[in-house]
């Protein structure tokens, strides 16, 4: 149950945001449940190869390019869904940190 109910407090903030905050857009709360998926996968599957190879930088950074991984597995999404569409780099940088800060609220309150 825990699990539907953050699905779909996932989608709900991803909707949101991407109606909110500038430089994103998404069609309809669909499209944004789509995303939540996508983002899933993208995390599951893509995200550890980017961490494996920026990990050198990431050392260097102290670990601040883990944002810039997480911004370039937003884009990825925008470029694979017809109904989300994020416009730059800067955008793409502000969904991912507000959407980890929201999603970390969610996981606490659900929990």
């Amino acid at each position: 149950m825990s699990f539907i109910l953050k699905f779909i407090l996932s989608a709900i903030v991803t909707y949101l945001l991407a109606t909110f905050l500038p430089g994103a857009y998404i069609r309809g709360f669909t499209d944004a449940m789509i995303l939540v998926v996508v983002l899933a996968v993208l995390n599951a599957v893509v995200k550890p190869i980017l961490q494996i190879i920026g990990l050198p930088i990431t050392i260097l950074t102290l670990g601040l390019f883990l944002f810039v991984i997480n911004a370039l597995i937003i884009m990825l999404a925008s470029y694979l869904m017809a109904g989300f569409e994020i416009n730059g780099f800067l955008s793409a940088l502000l969904f991912s940190i507000v959407l980890s800060l929201a999603n970390s609220v969610v996981d606490l309150v659900v929990d």
